[in-house]
């Protein structure tokens, strides 16, 4: 069963093809980011007409590079949300109309579920159950993996989630669009413990987060005044760290209430490296295994689609003859591939 998956809830256009024997066959993608950095942000409605003028040719392009035709395509995935409701109604349609003009079944899928997946495309893919930290631009949260489609969300953000508050924070330094790998690029010039900005929710119990605090607090530290390149490293440095600090201290928590010895770490924010050596750290104190996604599956992405795709596809289900998608779409409500209270549901249908 080799499907075609396409991912657009965001400013990635992107296609895959993946093959369950032959493994990832076509890999293509293409980033908005030079035609949002003009507006320090995503535009949605300039989104949704870009993703129009590259999903085409990125499918045409993908089936060239792993050598097939429509007719050797056994399936069709897309997102269905959470997501820009724009941008995703652009990539349902294509997949869609495409999945209805060549006669093959067509699946919406989740895009936090396809973040939860990414590692599955590596050669050692983690085993299930396990515990996973997903940080990203919209949503930080820790998630009790027991299965596919079986997720208890244990922790997550009450207001800003780890890359919005690196994004914003990186905005208030003047840096460019995106911002947090700028920030984090900045931050290899800091000094360690030249300032001190808040750890929120750090020193309270549970699993929960909030950034919106260290976000005010880098608003005050840069308010009418000019910063010096150093000073504006040393703030780019603390930024870094505090975020990564109750990250990794959250995730610990996390470990030691599930009784877990597997760590997926995966989203945007996943590809910091400060972040992965202090994961890194953390777990092996504790005797677990951590799992992360490559870089270029960290990032949106359609092979993390075709991976969520194929599971679903594999146990029969399948969209009705309407094109779905939902800007909000809680993760709790996935049922395990062929479950038949989702597919009765028509997964999608309020």
């Amino acid at each position: 069963m080799s499907i075609l998956a396409i991912e657009s809830s965001c400013d990635e256009s992107a296609v895959a093809i993946l093959d369950p024997v032959r493994g990832l066959l076509a890999h293509q993608i293409f980033s908005q980011i030079e035609l949002h950095r003009l507006y320090g942000g995503v535009v949605p409605e300039l989104a949704s007409r870009d993703h129009v003028r590259r999903l085409l040719p990125l499918v045409q392009a993908a089936l060239g590079s792993a050598g097939l035709q429509p007719r050797d395509l056994t399936g069709v995935a897309y997102t269905a949300g959470p997501g820009l409701i724009g941008a995703l109604l652009t990539g349902a349609a294509l997949a869609r109309s495409l999945a209805f003009g060549w006669g093959l079944p067509c699946i919406g899928v989740h895009h936090l579920e396809g973040h939860l997946l990414a590692p599955m495309l590596e050669p050692a893919p983690p085993p299930l159950p396990h515990l996973a930290l997903l940080v990203s631009g919209g949503h930080t949260m820790l998630i009790d993996v027991q299965g596919i489609g079986r997720y208890q969300v244990i922790g997550e953000s009450r207001d800003d989630a780890a890359g919005e508050a690196f994004d914003k924070s990186a905005k208030l330094l003047g840096l460019p669009y995106p911002g947090g790998p700028a920030l984090a690029t900045l931050a290899e010039r800091g000094r360690p413990e030249a300032l001190r900005l808040p750890r929120p929710m750090l020193n309270r119990p549970g699993l929960e987060f909030s950034f919106s605090g260290l976000k005010t607090a880098v608003a005050l530290a840069v308010r009418d005044r000019m910063l010096s390149e150093q000073e504006r490293a040393d703030l780019a440095f603390e930024v870094q760290a505090a975020i990564v600090e109750v990250l990794v201290e959250k995730a610990r928590r996390a470990l030691l209430a599930t009784d877990h010895q597997s760590l997926v770490v995966s989203g945007g924010v996943s590809a910091n490296r400060r972040l992965r050596e202090r994961i890194d750290q953390m777990v092996g104190s504790h005797g677990a295994r951590v799992y992360y996604p490559r870089l270029e599956f960290c990032t949106d992405n359609a092979a993390m689609i075709a991976v969520a795709g194929l599971a679903r596809l594999t146990a029969g289900e399948r969209d009705g003859e309407t094109i779905n998608a939902r800007a909000q779409w809680p993760l709790a409500s996935l049922r395990p591939p062929g479950d038949r209270a989702e597919m009765a549901a028509g997964k999608l249908s309020e």
